[in-house]
């Protein structure tokens, strides 16, 4: 009930202040803390809230610098983590998504063999083990998936077989009634390290992404009539952005990789009404695959990332209220291709990743909590 008030304030908030209003009042920062250690390095792992409070982290890469099939949960009482069973699939850099009836789905992603894969499988909380469910029709490393509202996944785009080639165009629908996939409509532009972003209206927002250069190209997928459609130009090409829904109905997409690769603080405001994008205030350090996370209050932590020369350890905070970002407390350890999870009593729990830059070592077991004061 205390998270439902809390929520209904907020929105409260934003409707009668609306997207001009006068900056609020509150300077409300935060800290960052230690929490516990996981069993294994994990970077570009998945992370998932259960509906008991737990995390659910799984997959990644390992201390050889290959995938893991292992899993872990963080108890957010005890600030521990406790092994849970592995999957039957090494994997990372996969998709997933907590379904209807509280399991978690988690697709594709690159295997031992460093090629990716199809497979798909299903975590029951209540045994914790995993099960084997359908194959998708192609591997797929860094695709999106999207829980939609009449609980299907939405599985688009990622890439085949290696971060060299094949960006995909093409999505598929997986039905956990029956367990299987189904085709569904094709992309304009394929696309993977792109972001999803499940609407008000039950569409799903795809944006920014690569494609052999660094995407613009923001699509809407319909699953009323399973097509997508081209919509307004975010007015910058980004690889690697975040994007998340905010209370009054926008999507912010920020940071990635922007033309050249130049890194971007830029920051995005998608308008499902208009169909278009309008740029909001930038953040301070410019950053690409960081974690973004909507607090209960609606603003956005905006915690680590890259700068293609340093790891960051940098957070901020986005209001939209004032449309602007402010700096608040620094994690604990520079990271990024690392999972963020908000935990029901809205704190952020911040979880692996990786210390060093470029495509090679420091994947870390570590974790920390964010807390607002």
């Amino acid at each position: 009930m205390r998270t439902y008030l809390t929520t209904l304030f907020a929105i409260l908030a934003l409707v009668s202040c609306g997207d001009g209003g006068e900056s609020s009042s509150s300077n409300t920062t935060g800290t960052f803390s230690a929490t516990g250690m996981m069993s294994s390095t994990r970077s570009m792992p998945t992370a998932n809230l259960l509906e008991n409070g737990q995390v659910l982290v799984a997959g990644g890469v390992g201390s050889a610098s290959i995938a893991v099939a292992s899993a872990d949960l963080y108890d957010p009482v005890t600030r521990t983590f406790s092994i849970t069973g592995s999957m039957s699939n090494s994997r990372y850099a996969a998709s997933s998504v907590r379904l209807l009836d509280g399991r978690i789905f988690v697709a594709g992603g690159e295997g031992i063999s460093g090629t990716g894969i199809d497979s798909v499988e299903i975590y029951n909380p209540v045994s914790g083990t995993w099960q084997l469910t359908s194959k998708m029709s192609t591997p797929r490393v860094n695709p999106t998936a999207t829980l939609l509202n009449n609980g299907k996944v939405l599985v688009v785009g990622g890439y085949s077989y290696d971060s060299t080639c094949c960006a995909l165009a093409s999505a598929e629908i997986y039905d956990p009634t029956t367990g299987t996939f189904s085709p569904t409509g094709s992309m304009s532009t394929a696309r993977r390290n792109s972001t999803a972003t499940l609407l008000n209206n039950g569409t799903v927002l795809i944006a920014g992404g690569y494609d052999g250069s660094n995407l613009d190209a923001p699509e809407i997928y319909n699953p009323t009539t399973g097509r997508f459609s081209i919509t307004g130009s975010m007015g910058t090409p980004r690889r690697f952005p975040t994007a998340n829904l905010l209370l009054n109905g926008k999507v912010l997409v920020l940071g990635g990789y922007g033309t050249n690769d130049t890194v971007l603080a830029s920051a995005s405001l998608y308008n499902s009404q208009t169909d278009t994008f309008s740029y909001t205030g930038s953040m301070n350090t410019p950053t690409g695959r960081q974690t973004s996370t909507l607090l209960i209050d609606g603003k956005v932590l905006v915690a680590g990332g890259y700068n293609l020369t340093n790891v960051l350890s940098s957070a901020e905070l986005y209001d939209p209220i004032s449309g602007s970002f402010s700096v608040t407390g620094s994690m604990t350890v520079p990271r990024w291709r690392h999972a963020d999870v908000r935990l029901l009593n809205g704190d952020v729990l911040l979880v692996g990743g990786s210390s060093i830059g470029g495509n090679t070592g420091g994947a870390i077991a570590s974790a920390e909590v964010y807390s607002r004061k």
